[in-house]
Protein backbone atom coordinates (compact mmCIF):
# COMPACT_ATOMS: atom_id res chain seq x y z
CA UNK A 1 0.00 0.00 0.00
CA UNK A 2 1.61 3.23 -0.98
CA UNK A 3 3.22 5.62 1.73
CA UNK A 4 3.43 2.12 3.89
CA UNK A 5 7.27 1.71 5.42
CA UNK A 6 8.22 -2.23 5.92
CA UNK A 7 11.31 -2.79 7.96
CA UNK A 8 12.30 -6.42 6.98
CA UNK A 9 15.14 -8.07 9.68
CA UNK A 10 16.74 -10.80 7.82
CA UNK A 11 18.72 -13.58 9.11
CA UNK A 12 20.51 -15.91 6.77
CA UNK A 13 23.97 -16.11 5.75
CA UNK A 14 23.65 -16.70 1.78
CA UNK A 15 22.40 -13.95 -0.08
CA UNK A 16 20.84 -16.85 -2.54
CA UNK A 17 19.11 -19.00 -0.35
CA UNK A 18 15.62 -19.81 0.03
CA UNK A 19 15.52 -17.30 2.77
CA UNK A 20 16.80 -14.68 0.56
CA UNK A 21 14.71 -15.36 -2.17
CA UNK A 22 11.65 -15.10 0.54
CA UNK A 23 13.42 -11.24 1.04
CA UNK A 24 13.60 -10.76 -2.05
CA UNK A 25 10.46 -11.27 -3.18
CA UNK A 26 9.01 -9.04 -0.14
CA UNK A 27 11.11 -6.30 -1.16
CA UNK A 28 9.81 -6.20 -4.91
CA UNK A 29 6.33 -6.72 -4.06
CA UNK A 30 6.14 -4.29 -1.56
CA UNK A 31 8.08 -1.72 -3.81
CA UNK A 32 5.83 -2.49 -6.26
CA UNK A 33 2.99 -1.18 -3.81
CA UNK A 34 4.39 2.15 -3.37
CA UNK A 35 5.76 0.51 -0.14
CA UNK A 36 9.30 2.06 1.69
CA UNK A 37 11.57 -0.78 1.98
CA UNK A 38 14.39 -1.41 4.54
CA UNK A 39 16.20 -4.37 4.92
CA UNK A 40 18.21 -4.99 8.18
CA UNK A 41 20.76 -7.59 6.82
CA UNK A 42 21.93 -8.52 10.32
CA UNK A 43 24.62 -10.94 9.00
CA UNK A 44 25.81 -8.45 6.19
CA UNK A 45 25.61 -5.98 8.89
CA UNK A 46 27.98 -8.12 11.30
CA UNK A 47 25.23 -7.72 13.85
CA UNK A 48 26.49 -7.80 17.19
CA UNK A 49 24.42 -9.98 19.00
CA UNK A 50 25.31 -10.01 22.19
CA UNK A 51 24.00 -8.04 25.34
CA UNK A 52 27.03 -6.25 27.13
CA UNK A 53 28.31 -3.41 28.93
CA UNK A 54 29.22 -1.76 25.79
CA UNK A 55 25.90 -1.45 24.53
CA UNK A 56 26.14 1.83 27.25
CA UNK A 57 28.24 4.74 26.03
CA UNK A 58 27.50 6.88 28.71
CA UNK A 59 28.27 6.53 32.63
CA UNK A 60 26.58 3.35 33.98
CA UNK A 61 23.44 4.60 36.78
CA UNK A 62 25.10 1.37 39.14
CA UNK A 63 28.76 0.89 38.65
CA UNK A 64 28.66 -1.24 41.37
CA UNK A 65 26.59 -4.00 40.50
CA UNK A 66 25.34 -4.59 36.60
CA UNK A 67 22.24 -5.26 35.38
CA UNK A 68 21.50 -5.03 31.51
CA UNK A 69 17.91 -4.54 31.83
CA UNK A 70 18.33 -1.92 34.22
CA UNK A 71 21.31 0.25 32.27
CA UNK A 72 19.84 -0.14 29.50
CA UNK A 73 16.58 1.18 30.40
CA UNK A 74 18.22 4.06 31.88
CA UNK A 75 20.57 4.84 28.64
CA UNK A 76 17.42 4.19 26.64
CA UNK A 77 15.85 7.18 27.91
CA UNK A 78 19.31 9.32 28.38
CA UNK A 79 19.62 8.21 24.19
CA UNK A 80 22.97 6.58 25.26
CA UNK A 81 22.69 3.23 23.59
CA UNK A 82 25.23 2.43 21.25
CA UNK A 83 24.35 3.84 17.76
CA UNK A 84 24.10 0.14 16.43
CA UNK A 85 21.18 -0.15 18.98
CA UNK A 86 19.61 3.37 18.10
CA UNK A 87 19.93 2.75 14.29
CA UNK A 88 17.70 0.43 14.79
CA UNK A 89 15.44 1.07 16.80
CA UNK A 90 14.49 3.94 14.36
CA UNK A 91 13.63 2.18 11.53
CA UNK A 92 11.44 0.37 14.18
CA UNK A 93 9.66 3.27 15.20
CA UNK A 94 9.18 4.34 12.05
CA UNK A 95 7.94 0.99 10.33
CA UNK A 96 4.22 -0.02 9.89
CA UNK A 97 4.54 -3.16 9.38
CA UNK A 98 8.11 -5.21 10.76
CA UNK A 99 8.91 -8.83 8.80
CA UNK A 100 10.70 -11.28 10.25
CA UNK A 101 12.41 -13.54 7.92
CA UNK A 102 14.51 -16.39 9.15
CA UNK A 103 15.40 -19.97 9.59
CA UNK A 104 13.84 -21.84 12.47
CA UNK A 105 17.11 -22.89 14.99
CA UNK A 106 16.09 -25.17 17.80
CA UNK A 107 12.57 -23.97 17.47
CA UNK A 108 13.56 -20.65 17.50
CA UNK A 109 15.30 -17.96 15.82
CA UNK A 110 19.21 -17.63 15.10
CA UNK A 111 21.51 -16.39 17.31
CA UNK A 112 22.09 -12.96 15.49
CA UNK A 113 17.87 -12.39 15.10
CA UNK A 114 17.67 -13.09 19.11
CA UNK A 115 20.76 -10.95 20.01
CA UNK A 116 18.52 -8.24 17.82
CA UNK A 117 15.64 -8.86 19.95
CA UNK A 118 17.82 -8.72 23.41
CA UNK A 119 19.45 -5.35 22.12
CA UNK A 120 16.88 -3.37 20.12
CA UNK A 121 13.33 -4.12 22.17
CA UNK A 122 14.59 -2.85 25.20
CA UNK A 123 12.00 -1.36 28.26
CA UNK A 124 11.70 2.57 27.28
CA UNK A 125 11.67 1.64 23.68
CA UNK A 126 9.69 -1.38 23.39
CA UNK A 127 7.65 -1.49 26.48
CA UNK A 128 7.68 -0.36 29.97
CA UNK A 129 5.98 -1.21 33.51
CA UNK A 130 3.17 -0.69 33.10
CA UNK A 131 3.30 -0.77 29.09
CA UNK A 132 3.44 -4.29 27.68
CA UNK A 133 0.99 -6.75 25.44
CA UNK A 134 -1.95 -4.49 24.23
CA UNK A 135 -0.86 -1.40 25.71
CA UNK A 136 3.35 -2.17 24.54
CA UNK A 137 5.07 1.23 23.38
CA UNK A 138 5.31 -0.26 19.61
CA UNK A 139 1.39 -0.58 19.57
CA UNK A 140 -0.43 0.35 16.38
CA UNK A 141 2.43 -1.59 14.46
CA UNK A 142 2.43 -5.00 12.63
CA UNK A 143 4.73 -7.57 12.61
CA UNK A 144 4.87 -10.96 11.01
CA UNK A 145 7.17 -13.87 10.90
CA UNK A 146 8.27 -15.38 7.59
CA UNK A 147 10.67 -18.68 8.62
CA UNK A 148 11.52 -21.74 7.17
CA UNK A 149 11.76 -25.37 8.92
CA UNK A 150 14.13 -28.17 8.66
CA UNK A 151 11.30 -30.51 9.19
CA UNK A 152 8.40 -31.56 6.58
CA UNK A 153 4.71 -29.95 7.71
CA UNK A 154 3.59 -33.21 8.90
CA UNK A 155 5.98 -32.71 11.95
CA UNK A 156 4.17 -30.11 13.00
CA UNK A 157 0.91 -30.70 13.90
CA UNK A 158 -0.34 -31.68 17.40
CA UNK A 159 0.21 -35.37 16.56
CA UNK A 160 3.53 -34.95 14.95
CA UNK A 161 7.25 -35.70 15.90
CA UNK A 162 7.77 -31.89 16.59
CA UNK A 163 4.06 -31.26 18.16
CA UNK A 164 1.60 -28.33 16.37
CA UNK A 165 4.15 -25.05 15.09
CA UNK A 166 1.88 -23.26 17.60
CA UNK A 167 3.84 -23.85 20.27
CA UNK A 168 7.23 -22.72 18.94
CA UNK A 169 5.54 -19.05 17.82
CA UNK A 170 4.57 -18.76 21.36
CA UNK A 171 7.84 -17.06 22.78
CA UNK A 172 8.67 -15.27 19.43
CA UNK A 173 4.89 -13.93 18.63
CA UNK A 174 3.46 -13.85 21.92
CA UNK A 175 6.40 -13.49 24.53
CA UNK A 176 8.18 -10.82 22.36
CA UNK A 177 6.43 -9.26 19.66
CA UNK A 178 2.82 -9.32 21.32
CA UNK A 179 4.69 -7.99 24.73
CA UNK A 180 5.75 -4.95 23.16
CA UNK A 181 2.57 -4.01 21.97
CA UNK A 182 2.73 -5.19 18.30
CA UNK A 183 -0.80 -6.56 16.24
CA UNK A 184 0.77 -9.94 14.44
CA UNK A 185 -0.17 -11.11 11.67
CA UNK A 186 -0.74 -14.83 10.82
CA UNK A 187 2.82 -16.44 10.31
CA UNK A 188 4.45 -17.00 6.81
CA UNK A 189 5.98 -21.11 7.05
CA UNK A 190 7.17 -22.43 4.77
CA UNK A 191 7.93 -25.91 5.22
CA UNK A 192 11.16 -28.13 4.47
CA UNK A 193 12.30 -26.31 1.41
CA UNK A 194 15.47 -28.16 1.38
CA UNK A 195 13.60 -31.78 0.72
CA UNK A 196 11.31 -30.34 -1.95
CA UNK A 197 11.53 -29.84 -5.66
CA UNK A 198 12.61 -26.73 -7.82
CA UNK A 199 9.08 -26.63 -8.70
CA UNK A 200 8.37 -26.78 -5.22
CA UNK A 201 9.89 -23.91 -3.69
CA UNK A 202 9.05 -21.89 -6.65
CA UNK A 203 5.57 -22.55 -6.01
CA UNK A 204 6.48 -21.53 -1.97
CA UNK A 205 7.77 -18.39 -3.24
CA UNK A 206 4.99 -17.66 -5.14
CA UNK A 207 2.27 -18.29 -2.69
CA UNK A 208 4.36 -16.31 -0.39
CA UNK A 209 4.70 -13.20 -2.63
CA UNK A 210 0.47 -13.80 -3.55
CA UNK A 211 0.21 -13.58 0.09
CA UNK A 212 1.99 -9.90 0.65
CA UNK A 213 -0.34 -8.47 -2.45
CA UNK A 214 -3.22 -8.18 0.59
CA UNK A 215 -1.48 -8.34 3.40
CA UNK A 216 -2.95 -4.63 4.15
CA UNK A 217 -5.87 -6.09 4.48
CA UNK A 218 -5.17 -8.88 7.08
CA UNK A 219 -6.44 -9.10 10.04
CA UNK A 220 -4.03 -9.81 12.92
CA UNK A 221 -4.32 -13.33 14.76
CA UNK A 222 -6.06 -12.77 18.45
CA UNK A 223 -2.42 -13.06 20.21
CA UNK A 224 -3.55 -14.96 23.43
CA UNK A 225 -2.89 -18.77 24.92
CA UNK A 226 -6.18 -20.20 23.50
CA UNK A 227 -4.50 -19.06 19.56
CA UNK A 228 -1.62 -21.19 20.68
CA UNK A 229 -2.55 -24.20 22.97
CA UNK A 230 -6.18 -24.70 22.39
CA UNK A 231 -9.18 -23.99 24.43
Amino acid sequence: MAGKKVLIVYAHQEPRSFNGSLKDVAVAELSRQGCTITVSDLYAMDFEPRATRKDITGALSSPDFFSYGVEAYEACKKRSLTSDIIAEQKKVQEADLVMFQFPLYWFSVPAVLKGWMDRVLCQGFAFDLPGFYDDGLLKGKLAILSLTTGGTADMYWKTGASGDFRYFLWPLQHGTLHFCGFKVLAPHISFAPEFASEEERRGMVASWAQRLKTIWKEEPIPCWPPWYFGQ
